[in-house]
């Protein structure tokens, strides 16, 4: 190891640097485990709000708005008729939205 200081990143601002330079190096550790989580948790924030919106894009045409892109079609026979739902699961509970009747020709 050197006996020069490291070169700071030019990414950095310069008022993070100074504050840096003060700390004691048990501090710096701290801050440096800390920098590292924050970036991990960051990155995958970053990953989750980029599947959000390929999941939006991936929605079909006809989904609406308050129904998520996991829900699948299932058919409901209610009083001798079939009905088609929008279902999904929300924690414990299984979620539906009305679609519309089941076409007899299909």
């Amino acid at each position: 190891m050197s006996d020069e200081p490291p070169t700071p990143p030019a990414e950095l601002p310069t008022e993070i640097i100074d504050t840096l330079n003060e700390y004691p190096s048990e501090q710096l550790r701290h801050v440096a485990r800390y920098t590292e989580e924050l970036a991990e948790h960051k990155a995958r924030e970053d990953r989750l709000a980029e599947q959000s919106e390929e999941d939006v894009e991936k929605r079909p045409d006809d989904l609406p708005d308050e129904v998520p892109s996991k829900a699948t079609i299932t058919i409901k026979e209610i009083n001798d008729n079939r009905y088609y739902y929008w279902q999904w699961r929300e924690g414990e509970k299984i979620k539906s939205k009305y679609k519309g009747p089941v076409n007899t020709d299909e």
